[in-house]
């Protein structure tokens, strides 16, 4: 997986996440969303509208916290979630 940092302020995020489509991208947005912390998160990869662009684009607003680390945090949560999933379907 690539990243790039489009844009970063201490309150917004811009950044791409190369090779990921819209069922990564969903689930990320999803929990990103679920933390109290975050304002606003979501995602852009409709390249007819988007200059030609063909990686998803994410965006992260929050007031309280540094946008990067709530992506952090979101990341670490959903590789918690899988491991959960993981470990009960093995254990079925």
């Amino acid at each position: 997986m690539e990243l790039r940092v489009i844009e970063k302020t201490d309150t917004e995020l811009r950044i791409e996440i190369a090779g990921e489509d819209h069922t990564f991208m969903n689930v990320l947005k999803g929990v990103l969303l679920e933390a109290d912390d975050v304002a606003a998160a979501t995602y852009d990869m409709n390249p007819e509208q988007s200059g030609g662009q063909t990686e998803p684009v994410l965006t992260v607003k929050s007031e309280t916290v540094d946008p990067l680390d709530a992506l952090e945090t979101a990341a670490e949560s959903m590789t918690d979630r899988t491991t959960a999933l993981r470990d009960t379907v093995t254990a079925a």
